[in-house]
This record gives structure tokens, sequence and C-alpha cells, in this order.
């Protein structure tokens, strides 16, 4: 399971999208995470295993499940340094996630994008008054359906996302934020090979964070328990009582985008069983 303070993984990345131009990035605090997803609370992570449990264990093929994809370019005005992200580096971006994702079910096919200026909704951070304006404003399709809001969050934040068992109790809510700097080419050094989108992606489709320490579980047996780690260091085996490597390549640990490449299988099964549940 993810740890209890897991929203508060921040980097100090304020930044604007940096295509050739904009605002010149803050250096990020690399003993953060990118990731600001609210961690579940021991009660939902109890339900959602028990209704797993109740659910058969069935992988569909690669590719035979198509996600309708909706991008929303909140900007604070024209032009790339104010959040205008092209529409070049949103289809990279979906390139990225269609690569990392398979060898699972899901395939993302873009269905519109949209783009609107509000300066208030540019600089949203999670739980606020905007967020929730901004997508029950923008949010598109249903809860198989997947909005991603292309922004430049206030506190530092890089980005966050919904689980899948909360889409019925907040179907608006549903869906991912990234900063806008963190899509392929952007200037969210060492985030911006659109790896970030991966991973909230993988906890919009139930996966929970891998590295959180040896006393906790990420509900996937074939993830090793590990000790945090935000470096790409090599056959290192930090809780050696749950034998295996760190996953430090997986997409749902820390590191730098560089080194995200995989999901093992046990994750690909989790998440096609969270989507056949709640999705």
């Amino acid at each position: 399971m993810e740890r209890s303070n897991a929203r508060a993984f921040v980097l100090v990345i304020l930044l604007a999208w940096g295509c050739g131009g904009g605002l010149e990035p803050v250096e990020p605090d690399v003993t953060a995470s990118q990731c600001g997803t609210e961690a579940p609370t021991e009660q939902t992570l109890t339900r959602v295993a028990q209704e797993a449990t109740r659910s058969a264990s069935v992988v569909r093929p690669p590719g035979s499940v198509r996600v309708p994809t909706y991008v929303h370019v909140i900007r604070r005005g024209t032009g790339v340094a104010n959040g205008d992200v092209p529409l070049a580096a949103i289809n990279a971006q979906l390139d990225v996630l269609r690569a990392a994702y398979s060898a699972t079910p899901f395939v993302f096919d873009l269905v519109t994008v949209t783009r609107t200026t509000n300066a208030t909704w540019y600089v949203m951070g999670p739980g606020s008054a905007a967020e929730v304006s901004a997508k029950n404003a923008l949010h598109r399709g249903g809860k198989e359906s997947l909005n991603l809001y292309l922004a430049n969050p206030g506190g530092g934040l890089i980005a966050w996302a919904t689980f899948p068992w909360a889409v019925a109790g907040a179907p608006l809510k549903d869906g991912v934020v990234l900063l806008n700097a963190t899509l392929p080419g952007g200037t969210a050094t060492p985030f911006n090979q659109g790896k970030t989108a991966v991973h909230e992606v993988g906890h919009w489709l139930g996966l929970m964070h891998v590295m959180t320490g040896c006393a906790t579980d990420d509900g996937v047996s074939d993830t090793p328990r590990a000790q945090p780690s935000y470096t790409c260091a090599v056959a290192v085996d930090s809780c050696p009582a749950d034998p295996g490597l760190d996953p430090i390549h997986n997409y749902m640990g820390y590191a730098d985008d560089a080194c995200m490449t995989e999901f093992t299988p046990g994750q690909s099964v989790r998440m096609d069983s969270m989507a056949l549940m709640y999705r």
C-alpha cells in the first residue's frame, strides 16, 4: 500500500511549458517523488482487496481495451510560455502511454483536445476549489474514459490522479492532472519524457506505489518490497526478507523518467481487475 504521506511528495518545479521558450525551471527536489496522488485509507484498501478477491483474475489480451482519452490544456494565455501545449507534444505523450502499456490490455485513443484560458485553473492544486471548478466544466466521457488535465499546479506539485474505486462517488473528479512541462520535450528535467503520465495513469487504473518500505505492500505479488529510492542504483535488495531486487525500473516507483521502463505481469493483472470492477 502507499505511505500515508504520499500526498506530500512534491517537487519544487514552478515553471511553464518549455518548447523553445517559457520560464526557466527551478531545480527539482530529488529527494521527493513526482507523485502527489492522495493515499487511500486502510479501510478503503481493505474494501478493495475484498472486492478483488470476489472477482475473477482475468487478464484480457494486450491492446484489447480501448480507453477514450480527453486532453484538456489549461493555459493562462496564448503561446507556449503561457502553457499552450503544442499538439505535437500531446501526441508524443500519447505515444509514450501506448508504448508503456503495450503489454497490458489498455490502449489510449485520443478523442479530442480542449484549450481553456483560465489563470486560476492553471495553478490549481489537489482538492482546491479551482480543481473542482475546472473538472466540473471540462470533464468528458464516462468512467471508462481518461481525462488528462495539463496545467501548472500550485504548491510545487507535479501530478496527481484519482483511483478507480473512487469514480462512482465522484465521477467528475476522475482523471489525472499533470504539470505540462512533464510531457516529452518539456522543461521538467529529469521528468520530461512523459513517464509521469504513465505513473499517474497506473494509479488511475488501480496501482499503488512500489518501494514504500519493508513493512508495506502494494498488493501485487511480483513487485518485491523495497525501501524508497530516488536513484537508478541497480542490484540492490533493501528488504532481504522479501526476496528480489528493488524494482527501480518500475513505472510506479520514484526514479527519474529515464529509469522507468516496466510494469510487472502482476501489475497488469491488477490493472485489468480494477478496470473490470470499477471502469
